[in-house]
């Protein structure tokens, strides 16, 4: 049976390349070892094989739903799977063993998570959300809210959800109407209503703890007027809250994760006889889409991975498939009486899986060298070396999220295509992986909105200092390769590089913002490309000088990506460089 991820691969990239083990040289890590790291994997691959791969496909066909009386119906098997996994502690894997957590790297804790995310993306998704919501109370909440909230989502006793986008607003955070007006206890009541919330509502634990975007009276207009609220559930004195669930939506994929619509204080669990739902600041007024922001950057390189891992997933089984599929002859062979070979022995059939294998692999590296940025960024003493790493973080964060969302959803197209006529029936997993993935470039903001904050905000900030230090970077891994003699490469990645400053100068250079911003998504994908080509001579570099198939096999892999995928960038930079105005000068009225 195929696996859902390559520990061979995660072990390369951990310890060969980043060199995780070195992290427990750390205050915050020094308790852990390779060992521990081992064993973390080992549970979470022992755990997502045996309780939430077996019943992906049954939770895509068995969608939730929505019972008379408001209760959310859903197959047993996902609580079965997630009473396992809150009972395992990974819940609090990251967390402060203060809270009861084990305090481990990002890096290892991302690893650990591709495995549920690639075995169910939908029951992979509870705890996903629980960790981000229960990460930002442990840092802005009180400690009476670290208590009485953070302490139950890492017991698996409560879930978590973030509540921010509304049927009228989408991304588009300024225009919420969600109200919030604060009691003479200090408490607040809420009033409005929230669109596309995963894991809005469920019977899967005690309590749903949802972190809340709302308007205070004070705050002005726009997003300057937000702040943020724990809405649980359940109130702590047992009372039922005013958030009523009024429908699930029903999605292409992701089906097993409940993606819901929430009404706040609508009355229809009025709270001793008041109007709205009650709700507990978080931090300072006004200051709520700052704080939110620390759950949605996390989320961005979750998400990043959540598509990771269904592209690799995807890529596993159509390797396994080519290689006992058979199907067709040789070139040359004119005998029809002759066997037929295995699809993998066709040259465009290796070169889709040789593809999928550059996204799907670059794209982990990137994941994971983000992941350990977090953790340098996080237990560094060295102040100059934390606002560095932040800066390179910030930098990369949304090339994490949206080119995996984009180029491990082709790999899912390339899966379905090796399949041939059975890749798109039910038959097989692929096409649900391709379902299940395509939400995600949509998920924590679209490329549209990646794109304008890389060229808009990112590459802009500090003066302009991200690209230079990402420059700085990438320079290290050239110098490194061309003594290794990998000069083509190095060449290649140089010259890409050069044309990210030249055209980022360009555009800039216009003094005008509309037309700078016109083709920011060309501008994402072109830059994406060339951060993965620096992935992938990051692993030429480290495989070097190893042998065997599977070091061969990231030989050939950056090999492709060099020659069949970063000279896309060519005409992207050349579209860019001429300031193209297509999009600006294209009336509405003519669609």
């Amino acid at each position: 049976m195929t696996d859902v991820l390559s520990r061979r691969d995660l072990d390369f990239l951990l310890y060969e390349w980043l060199d995780v083990e070195s992290l427990t040289t750390r205050k915050r890590f020094a308790e852990h070892s390779k060992d521990t790291f081992d064993a973390v994997l080992d549970l979470c691959a022992d755990i997502a094989r045996k309780h939430f791969e077996p019943h992906n496909k049954l939770s895509d066909a068995t969608e939730p739903r929505m019972r008379t009386d408001g209760t959310v119906e859903m197959i047993p098997d996902v609580k079965a799977a997630l009473d396992i996994y809150a009972a395992s502690g990974l819940i609090a894997g990251q967390f402060d063993e203060s809270l009861g957590g084990m305090q481990l790297p990002t890096t290892v804790a991302r690893a650990a998570m591709a495995w549920f995310q690639a075995a169910n993306a939908s029951t992979s998704s509870y705890p996903f959300l629980t960790m981000a919501n229960a990460n930002l109370i442990a840092t802005y909440g009180t400690s009476e809210q670290i208590d009485q909230y953070v302490r139950p989502m890492l017991e698996g006793k409560s879930f978590g959800t973030m509540c921010l986008s509304e049927p009228q607003a989408g991304s588009s955070l300024a225009d919420i109407t969600t109200r919030a007006v604060e009691q003479d206890d200090g408490s607040y009541r809420l009033t409005g209503t929230k669109m596309w919330i995963s894991a809005g509502d469920h019977e899967l634990t005690e309590n749903i703890v949802h972190l809340v975007l709302a308007k205070a009276a004070g705050g002005g207009a726009g997003v300057k007027g937000i702040s943020l609220f724990v809405v649980p559930k359940v109130l702590p004195d047992g009372t039922r809250n005013d958030v009523t669930l009024v429908g699930l939506n029903h999605k292409m994929g992701n089906r097993g994760t409940t993606n819901t619509l929430l009404n706040f204080g609508d009355g229809t669990h009025a709270v001793h006889g008041g109007p709205g739902a009650v709700g507990y600041l978080v931090g300072e007024e006004h200051r709520g889409l700052s704080y939110m922001f620390h759950m949605m950057n996390e989320a961005r390189i979750g998400v990043g991975f959540l598509a990771i891992s269904l592209g690799y997933v995807g890529y596993l089984k159509s390797v396994e498939y080519a290689k006992v599929r058979t199907q067709g002859r040789a070139l040359g062979v004119k005998d029809p009486s002759s066997p037929p070979v295995a699809l993998i022995e066709h040259a465009d059939v290796r070169r889709m899986l040789l593809a999928q294998k550059s996204y799907v692999e670059g794209a982990l590296a990137l994941g994971l060298y983000c992941s350990k940025l977090v953790d340098e960024q996080d237990t560094t003493e060295d102040e100059s070396v934390r606002s560095e790493t932040t800066l390179l973080l910030d930098l990369l964060t949304p090339i994490a999220k949206s080119w995996p969302s984009q180029w491990c959803l082709e790999a899912n197209s390339l899966a379905i295509q090796v399949h041939g006529g059975y890749g798109y029936t039910r038959d097989y997993d692929v096409e649900q992986y391709y379902r299940d993935n395509r939400l995600n470039p949509i998920h924590e903001g679209t490329h549209g909105i990646q794109g304008l904050d890389l060229l808009g905000r990112k590459v802009t900030m500090q003066g302009g200092a991200a690209l230079p230090l990402l420059g700085t970077r990438i320079d290290g891994t050239i110098r490194r390769a061309r003594e290794l003699g990998t000069d083509e490469y190095a060449s290649a990645l140089e010259s890409a590089c050069g044309s990210v400053l030249e055209v980022t100068a360009t555009l800039w250079g216009t003094g005008d913002p509309e037309v700078a911003l016109a083709n920011s998504s060309v501008y994402l994908e072109a830059v994406g490309h060339v951060v993965i080509a620096w992935m992938w001579l990051e692993q030429h570099n480290a495989a070097d000088g190893k042998t065997g198939d599977f070091y061969d096999g990231k030989r050939q892999a950056a090999r492709y990506f060099f020659r069949h995928e970063l000279p896309r960038t060519g005409p992207q930079f050349a579209l860019l460089s001429s300031l193209d105005l297509t999009t600006l000068e294209t009336d509405p009225a003519w669609f």
